[in-house]
């Protein structure tokens, strides 16, 4: 079996990196030395000592159901709801953590990032392949490419993309209701799949159309979710993405 994932839920660590969290003009935290904190494996948040988070703007105390304090945060005529936590016991007594949606923007020195912060313990690699790849969804032949790029991401399934030319793009409409941000891709555009028998299929294809420079090479292709759709590669139907790893 493999090994656990690292780190693993309940891992923490202090780092020295000034991040700056603003709210409607406002800084609301300013702290030279925060905390990764892993709630979970996949990820890590943010936690600040208390000194950091200036308390002038958060108001409406209540008590959750782990006896910890939470807070709105208000600046002037905005407010952003139940958006700090002030822990007060267990081990990261005394720090406070802000919801990652329930800001404007946040900063780690000069430089602003989206959607959560990246994992020191996780890396991407884009590699351009030769595998012939196929993807049906429910019968349809979506995709069809002998160049696809594969993504290989810390913990997570391969993720196959293909050029845009390679896909049926008069299947694909711009999904305007949906985008997703990731640190280390940047901000994902959806399609809505639309198949010939007038089955409408979101949230299956993505792509981006500005990545972030470490994965600029993806830039122009797009991706299946491949658990959800079905994908033959090098003429093989496979069972689930991890067995793009070939």
């Amino acid at each position: 079996m493999p090994p656990p994932p690292f780190p693993p839920a309940g891992y923490s660590e202090d780092i020295v990196r000034r991040v700056r969290v603003l709210f409607n003009g406002q800084y609301v935290v300013d702290a030279p030395n925060p905390k990764l904190v892993w709630e979970h494996p996949y990820y890590p948040v943010y936690y600040f000592l208390r000194s950091d988070i200036s308390h002038e703007y958060l108001a409406n105390k209540n008590i959750d159901s782990n006896g910890h304090a939470v807070y709105d945060l208000v600046v002037n005529d905005r407010t952003s709801s139940s958006a700090v936590t002030l822990f007060q016991s267990g081990p990261l007594k005394d720090y406070g953590t802000i919801g990652t949606n329930k800001a404007d923007k946040w900063f780690e020195e000069d430089e602003c990032f989206y959607g959560h912060p990246k994992d020191p313990y996780k890396r991407t690699q884009i590699l351009q392949s030769s595998k012939h790849v196929r993807i049906e969804i429910d019968g349809f032949e979506v995709a069809n490419t002998t160049h696809p790029k594969l993504l290989y991401e810390t913990s997570l399934p391969i993720r196959t993309y293909i050029p845009h030319t390679d896909v049926r793009l008069d299947l694909l409409k711009d999904d305007l209701d949906l985008s997703t941000s990731c640190p280390y891709k940047g901000d994902a555009s959806y399609y809505v799949v639309e198949l010939p028998d007038g089955q409408k299929k979101p949230g299956l294809a993505w792509w981006y159309k500005t990545p972030t420079s470490e994965c600029a090479d993806i830039k122009g292709y797009i991706a299946f979710y491949d658990d959800k759709v079905d994908v033959w590669v090098d003429g093989v139907k496979q069972d689930s993405p991890i067995n793009l790893k070939g």
